[in-house]
């Protein structure tokens, strides 16, 4: 169903993995989507790289309506550039900004395991200059568009991460910031009926992602939260959180939403919505999520445990609250 016609969609970091997934999920909704990245084409032999050409060709090849932009989001005059063309071009319409640039996966690949001493500060910057700051400055211009025809909705892609702690301290801090950042420009933009929310995604299986599983396997990982990761279990792919902000968009009461969190998995069963591969990954509060994680042996028969989510108020017992009194 192509019910984002005549929305426009601007989606940051769209060359591969999960802003690829989220570009294509918005146009197999019908909406005219820029993509938005810094490699226009694939010159580079690596095996994960993406190009805004590739994101481009996928999405026409499904008839969909692309327009790639080649920026950098560590360059605020590119961003503010990219948001001039899209004033131009779009008269000023702006309905949907995903913010999901992120410089960070490789860095993260390569500290992991470490504590965040024995890593160079420039971790923080990796995770958190094109990422949180990124997501903040190209929330700037987004808002001064959407707030004059006073509609729009912003997704800042989150994490699970920002409760608690799963890869190391820099990407922690910075993923409790994206939920800060949501919720506070939620309270600005209420008044102008724009709506703002974190969006969390479970364990998606991007292509850096997939390669960094294979090479857990390979040095045997054992831990149970490393396991999961080696294992591969109920991995989201990138599409899901695609089909899910699509349909987010089109909610009637969205207002209601603003400031929060949204799971991507949670959303997907509300709506009906099944991943690329017919799967319906469980929640990570889910009994379904939990129980399999604890107890590895569980994983083939995931399928008997009830889908009960675990209530936040015991969900917080175990959670990384900041600042504790």
């Amino acid at each position: 169903m192509k019910h984002l016609e005549d929305r426009v969609a601007l989606v940051t970091g769209a060359t591969r993995g999960i802003g690829r997934g989220i570009a294509i999920g918005l146009a197999e909704a019908g909406a005219t989507v820029y993509v938005t990245g810094r490699s226009l084409n694939n010159s580079s032999s690596d095996a994960v790289s993406g190009s805004l050409g590739e994101t481009q060709s996928t999405i026409e090849e499904a008839g969909g309506v692309c327009i790639p932009v080649q920026v950098d989001y560590s360059d605020d005059e590119q961003v503010r550039l990219l948001f001039e063309r899209i004033q131009d071009e779009q008269d000023g319409q702006l309905d949907l900004l995903v913010n999901n640039a992120y410089s960070g996966v490789e860095a993260i690949r390569n500290a992991f395991g470490q504590p965040f001493w024995d890593c160079e500060p420039s971790l923080w910057d990796a995770s958190n200059n094109v990422g949180l700051r990124s997501h903040y400055v190209a929330s700037v211009f987004a808002a001064r568009m959407m707030t004059k025809r006073k509609s729009g909705l912003i997704c800042t892609i989150s994490s699970w991460g920002s409760m608690f702690h799963i890869f190391n301290t820099a990407y922690g801090v910075g993923k409790a910031a994206c939920d800060r950042l949501a919720a506070d420009m939620a309270v600005e933009l209420k008044p102008h009926n724009v709506a703002s929310v974190s969006i969390w995604p479970g364990i998606v299986g991007t292509e850096l992602f997939s390669r960094f599983a294979s090479e857990m396997n390979q040095t045997n990982a054992t831990e149970p939260k490393n396991s999961l990761i080696s294992d591969r279990y109920n991995w989201e792919t990138p599409l899901l959180t695609g089909r899910v902000i699509a349909a987010l968009a089109c909610e009637p009461n969205l207002m209601r939403r603003t400031g929060r969190v949204q799971i991507v998995a949670e959303l997907a069963d509300k709506y009906g919505i099944v991943d690329e591969n017919g799967d319906c990954p469980a929640s990570l509060r889910s009994l379904r999520f939990v129980l399999p994680t604890a107890l590895p042996i569980l994983r083939n028969y995931s399928w008997l445990i009830p889908d009960i989510k675990m209530p936040w108020s015991l969900l917080l017992l175990s959670a990384l609250s900041s600042p504790k009194i």
